[in-house]
């Protein structure tokens, strides 16, 4: 199973790309986590926030392609950890591969949003793309350990 975070923006600060590479290499084989980092489109002058999501929403069903899909998005429903420890059991028990999509500065669609089989928010507050790869990527790790008492999780 596959566990693909399909995201807008290429360009991660070193920091990013080194939390990420730190949790991808700690998941089992059976689980592999993967980015597909996609180009932010140009924002060109005339070019309208419909046209760039637009633009995303191209990119991120296809990368998503397959995937059962999920909306990363402020007014999607929250979960704790333990929350998506289940979720990641019954996704594992599935065996579809799961796709996290994050959109660009201006969000995803209602489109894509429309695409996505759920919406998750994790939390109230408002995070910088490149911070939520770090923290998804930490989380799903944490979400494995507690489905197999790994001992990094404690209550």
């Amino acid at each position: 199973m596959r566990l693909v975070l399909a995201a807008i923006g290429q360009k991660m600060p070193a920091w990013v790309e080194q939390g990420v590479a730190e949790y991808r290499k700690r998941f089992p084989r059976h689980l592999e986590f993967e980015i597909k980092a996609l180009p932010l489109p140009s924002r060109q002058s005339g070019q309208t926030v419909e046209r760039l999501q637009q633009k995303e929403t191209v990119a991120l069903l296809k990368a998503s392609d397959g995937c059962y899909r999920i909306a990363l998005d402020e007014r999607g429903k929250q979960w704790s950890t333990k929350d998506l420890a289940k979720r990641l059991e019954d996704w594992q028990m599935q065996g579809d591969d799961i796709a996290f999509l994050i959109g660009g500065p201006d969000g995803l669609s209602s489109e894509c949003i429309r695409h996505c089989q759920q919406q998750w928010s994790l939390g109230l507050l408002t995070f910088p793309h490149p911070l939520v790869r770090v923290v998804l990527a930490e989380q799903l790790y944490r979400a494995w350990t507690i489905t197999t008492n790994h001992p990094y999780h404690r209550d």
